[in-house]
């Protein structure tokens, strides 16, 4: 029987699981306690093998892979939970690097009881050496980009509504239900309003550290923040307590500037107002880059920035709306 299991969903990540595992082997936990566990979507690149590879040169690490036929995360992690032996269950992803320190903390704050599920903060890294991707995880970890979600921006440790991944134990579980498969995206924050709801505490502590690295184009930004958008809104259809003025934002912004233009069309004052307040939304977001372009020393994002934060909240906005719209 292990202590903690560690499960990944995972699917075409040859690029970063080697990573992902070695950070996870340096661990300030003891390995005999510690399983991985990695719900495969069917990768069709060299995944498999780099874990395969890994395995063998890292015996002392328990590294399982299970199958995960329909793809999907929420599936994953639960094929995931049912597979592992641990009676602490920690989230991680194919694509994120947790600090030395990361297991342990997570442990000990579980046994202190501070909360029912915990977690950390990310350093939102960039996810290729270009200026776009360097533009995008700027604005990944900005407040007028993702708004005040402690754990993008950090903050104090204490409850929050929802943490990335987490650690739970796994009685819990058999509490609050598993992961909602009906959720494609989302589901980490449906499964936290139901903890919540029992009466459970979803608890932040910036001491618990995970590299992510965003979205290296912004044809991938706008795919990762429409899906985002339209399962939120799936979300609010259930809880609709759920929602934020910051995630009431986007959509309310998408639909006032297409209620603009196609006013414009028949009244030319609305198409005025309609350039007017796109304008002033970039003037706003290119000076809020300024800042971020000093901090970092790096010019590019005076551009890179601006058209990430543009993307996420177009397309966030968007999604949101059309999830409202169809069944």
């Amino acid at each position: 029987m292990k202590t903690v299991s560690i499960i990944i969903p995972c699917l075409n990540e040859e690029k970063t699981i080697r990573r992902v595992l070695q950070a996870l082997y340096d661990q300030q936990f003891p390995r005999d306690q510690m399983e991985v566990v990695i719900a495969d979507g069917g990768s069709n690149d060299h995944t498999l093998m780099v874990i395969d590879e890994f395995r063998t040169q890292h015996a002392d690490l328990e590294i399982r892979v299970v199958e995960n036929p329909q793809k999907q995360i929420p599936v994953a992690l639960n094929l995931a939970i049912r597979a592992a032996q641990g009676e602490i269950i920690i989230r991680m992803d194919g694509h994120s690097l947790p600090a030395l320190n990361y297991v342990v903390t997570c442990v000990n704050d579980l046994l202190a009881k501070r909360g029912d599920n915990v977690g950390g903060r990310w350093e939102i890294i960039p996810g290729a050496e270009t200026w776009m991707a360097r533009g995008i995880s700027a604005a990944a970890a900005h407040p007028l980009g993702v708004g005040n979600v402690r754990y993008r921006i950090s903050g104090e440790a204490g409850p929050v509504d929802t943490v990335p991944f987490g650690c739970y134990y796994r009685s819990l579980f058999d509490r609050v239900g598993y992961f909602d498969e009906s959720l494609l995206t989302n589901e980490d924050y449906e499964l936290n309003t139901r903890i919540r709801e029992m009466g459970g505490i979803v608890w932040f502590d910036p001491d618990i550290v995970c590299q992510y690295y965003s979205r290296s184009t912004l044809f991938d930004l706008a795919r990762q923040y429409w899906r985002y958008g339209f399962w939120k809104a799936r979300m609010v259809k259930r809880y609709p307590s759920s929602i934020k003025l910051r995630q009431l934002l986007p959509p309310l912004f998408v639909a006032g500037l297409v209620f603009l233009l196609v006013s414009g069309f028949f009244f030319h004052y609305f198409l005025i107002a309609f350039f007017a307040v796109f304008f002033l939304y970039m003037g706003i977001i290119v000076i809020a880059s300024i800042p971020e372009v000093r901090k970092r020393n790096d010019l590019s994002l005076i551009a890179g920035m601006p058209l990430a934060i543009l993307t996420m909240h177009i397309t966030w906005g968007s999604g949101f709306i059309i999830s409202l719209l169809v069944r």
